[in-house]
């Protein structure tokens, strides 16, 4: 009644702003920070800060401004962002066990549906990654076979190479169709040809839905998934994309299963089957078809997107500076000779090992880690940080924290040398991330960087041609090879570059 005389009195202008108003008020009110919140840009109501660009570039704007830690509002989302060495380490180790478990993200949980490895939480998240990180370190340490499948595969990658006879190539296709081979032959015992049209495309598409991960679609998608599933956009696309790279995983379970034998597991489709039979009385666990089919999507494609620009940034570094270069390619000659590498050698090669970190630190792949959200009420920093809010830790401000490296914006491989020229690893390298949820991936990916790189520096000379000054704003390379020479072109998705780069094959190029 009261309403209705309201209406009467006003006119339809004045009672839509009255409406307009009250939801203005309501959002205020319930989306009102606690006390102790860490600060951040004021949110637009109802949106939030969607449209603040907050990324690892941007970042640091924010934190000048608000400090190591601070809080942004993506739709009815709170996130909060936390730099520096000290907070990281305390989100990740200190606290660990509060922040483990993974948000909802609307848009993977179309897809996960709480499945796999990165996107699981509690007693099944914990029970698929201490299975897939024992197998992936036993399949490496225990049965040598995962040494021999990189020494094999880089052998292809070096032959490739020397068979573009002065014809312009992109060796990215090359080098990640490599990294895919061998974690292909680790998860579902199979490589494929480097002019295989079909996976070509396959890996082209996984690399299509990283990058547009980061992109303002996921974003918004996770703040307006009521409405953003029904519109047409990049959105679309990640999920189209990681659907079809499931169903192609899930076609090589269904070969597995009609061979499989518990008692001689030849990946991990087999030991998971395996496991699976073992644990069909403990659901919890969520042992399954599905589930190992979206673990596979974890492992296939962080295994292969990382490990390839690594590979890439480490062509470039070698480049940029010949005499980190010609270092590297003494300590293999003393070390190894022409025989292939293995990694026993790794113990002996201190100033590769700091090589290989330094390019992992420098290249900064995983600027912003993962999100979490807090599994209880908890400070961190002096704010108060209440139970499940999001929290993303910004690698970038770790791995060049001015406080825990002597020179972070320069190509140091010192960083990781003692004074004794030993190989030393330092606290502040989460290139991996750290604590419960660090990568399950790091000993393969060590090493194959170890392996790939070794043999191609047996095989191959990387210099500048005359007069061209290698740029490091680019991360795509270009091919061109003439006779024993082979040339990059280094291009970038965000900025393209001119500079070219010369690769020489080596005289003492040993059995490759």
């Amino acid at each position: 009644m009261i309403l209705y005389s309201l209406y009467e009195c006003l006119d339809f202008k004045s009672f839509l702003f009255l409406i307009c108003l009250l939801l203005l008020l309501i959002d205020l009110i319930r989306h009102k920070n606690p006390a102790n919140f860490p600060p951040g840009p004021w949110p637009l109501p109802i949106l939030g800060n969607v449209f603040t660009d907050v990324n690892y570039k941007t970042v640091d704007q924010l934190i000048k401004k608000y400090g190591n830690i601070f809080s942004v509002r993506n739709g009815s989302d709170k996130i909060v962002y936390v730099s520096g060495f000290k907070m990281v380490k305390d989100v990740l180790i200190t606290q660990g066990e509060t922040f483990t478990d993974r948000p909802v993200s609307p848009l993977f949980d179309t897809l996960y549906k709480g499945r796999g490895l990165s996107f699981n939480n509690g007693y099944s998240w914990r029970k698929q990654q201490q299975f897939s990180m024992s197998h992936l370190k036993n399949f490496g340490e225990g049965r040598k076979t995962l040494e021999e499948h990189i020494q094999r595969e880089c052998y292809f990658l070096c032959g490739a190479f020397k068979e573009e006879q002065g014809c312009p190539f992109n060796p990215l296709v090359k080098i990640n169709n490599a990294v895919a081979n061998v974690i292909g032959s680790l998860v579902f015992g199979h490589r494929y040809e480097y002019d295989d049209v079909d996976f070509q495309k396959r890996l082209q598409m996984s690399a299509e839905s990283v990058f547009l991960t980061g992109s303002v679609w996921n974003q918004l998608y996770d703040a307006f998934p009521g409405i953003m599933k029904w519109l047409p956009g990049p959105h679309q696309t990640i999920i189209s994309n990681y659907q079809e790279l499931a169903n192609f995983l899930k076609e090589k379970v269904e070969q597995h299963r009609q061979e499989w034998d518990s008692n001689n597991p030849r990946d991990y489709i087999d030991a998971y089957l395996t496991e699976t039979e073992k644990r069909k009385n403990d659901t919890e666990a969520g042992f399954n078809i599905d589930s190992l089919v979206w673990c596979m999507v974890d492992l296939f494609e962080g295994g292969t997107e990382t490990t390839t620009n690594t590979l890439r940034w480490a062509l470039l570094y070698m480049i940029k500076y010949p005499d980190i270069q010609e270092k590297v390619r003494a300590e293999i000659d003393q070390v190894i000779g022409s025989r292939p590498p293995i990694m026993f050698d790794k113990a002996n090669m201190h100033y590769t090992n700091a090589f290989i970190h330094e390019v992992l630190r420098k290249a900064n792949l995983v600027p912003l880690n993962m999100a979490r959200t807090a599994r209880k009420d908890t400070i961190l920093g002096g704010y108060f940080i209440p139970k499940g809010t999001v929290m993303i830790t910004n690698l970038t401000s770790v791995l060049y924290d001015k406080h825990e490296w002597e020179t972070p914006d320069t190509f140091n491989p010192g960083h990781f040398l003692d004074s004794e020229g030993q190989f030393c690893r330092r606290n502040a390298f989460f290139a991996f991330s750290a604590g419960k949820r660090q990568c399950p991936g790091e000993h393969l990916a060590h090493m194959e960087l170890f392996i790939l790189l070794a043999i191609l520096l047996q095989t191959f000379r990387f210099s500048p041609p005359p007069g061209e000054e290698p740029s490091l704003e680019s991360q795509e390379l270009l091919l061109t090879q003439h006779s024993c020479s082979i040339m990059l072109f280094p291009i970038s998705s965000v900025k393209r570059c001119s500079s070219r780069y010369l690769i020489m094959q080596t005289t003492n190029s040993g059995q490759y």
